[in-house]
């Protein structure tokens, strides 16, 4: 009878001890989109305002690994439909808003005559390691700090896809490398097709400028 009792207690121990082991997110201290960590985030979320971007703020958190989510947001509004988008660092969310704006719209116009009413991403906050393998150095995914972008569909129906459209009709080939062009002056990384095969359908850009001499690492 007593051994019953001790043999149960031990398996509920372990059940909580194998809970208590890896992967486990470590929650922070809530944080409002006003209450940021640093000057920095709190002056890069007033300039989203001045631009009237709709965002909520999101609970800082670590993870086991090292990723993180840290002074992080969500994107709710900047006038064009996006999907996929999580977490994402205030100075990330300025910089692909601004890519939407400002060189995703006139460039559905100039080359391809219609309007960009959605951009799909396949999202931001990933936490693993570059290019996703099992060990290295973690992705700029797993800070939130990178974001994909896989395709665009246009006003009339048209979808231009990454994957096809880089090597497509000469209007969408020229749209995808005018789009690639200017994120290069906007994000510290940009990788599409030809970087490699794993980008051969989307665009990886992240706010990491290169560690050597800082500058934008375009590719």
């Amino acid at each position: 009878m007593t051994l019953g009792y001790f043999q149960r207690f031990l398996l509920i121990a372990g059940v909580f001890a194998l809970a208590s082991c890896g992967g486990r997110e470590k929650p922070q201290s809530p944080r409002s989109s006003e209450n940021m960590t640093s000057d920095s985030a709190r002056q890069c979320l007033a300039g989203l305002k001045s631009k009237s971007v709709r965002f909520a703020g999101l609970p800082s958190k670590s993870f086991d690994g090292g990723c993180r989510m840290i002074d992080t947001i969500k994107l709710m509004d900047f006038g064009t439909q996006a999907t996929n988008l999580g977490a994402m660092t205030c100075p990330l969310a300025s910089s692909f808003t601004d890519w939407a704006r400002y060189a995703v719209a006139p460039a559905a116009k100039q080359y391809l005559g219609s309007e960009v009413v959605k951009i799909e991403t396949m999202g931001t906050f990933n936490c693993r390691v570059v290019n996703g393998g099992r060990s290295g150095k973690l992705s700029e995914h797993a800070f939130a700090n990178a974001v994909d972008v896989s395709a665009f569909v246009l006003r009339d129906g048209r979808r231009i896809s990454v994957l096809n459209g880089w090597r497509g009709s000469p209007e969408e080939r020229a749209f995808l490398r005018r789009l690639h062009q200017s994120a290069c002056r906007r994000f510290g990384t940009v990788l599409g097709p030809d970087y490699n095969a794993a980008h051969a359908n989307h665009f990886h850009f992240d706010m990491a400028k290169s560690m050597r001499d800082g500058t934008a690492y375009c590719r």
